[in-house]
């Protein structure tokens, strides 16, 4: 590696708007971000199923036609 041209590392804390707080190596010292893994839906299972039909299924759910 070339000496003097990379950007100095430091100590970083990553802040979460739930509250937790994660130690790493970066070139900021402290980052704030909205989600994280704690309180992620899709990694806490909360994610919400959605049941979705096919588009022929909507279309004649809609105009009250049945499949015969």
């Amino acid at each position: 590696m070339k000496k003097e041209i990379h950007p100095e590392l430091k100590e970083a804390t990553i802040v979460c708007a739930c509250g937790a707080e994660y130690k790493t190596k970066s070139t900021r010292e402290n980052i704030h971000v909205e989600v994280c893994s704690n309180c992620h839906p899709f990694y806490t299972g909360k994610q919400r199923q959605a049941a979705r039909g096919g588009r022929i299924e909507r279309f004649n759910k809609k105009y009250g036609l049945s499949e015969e």
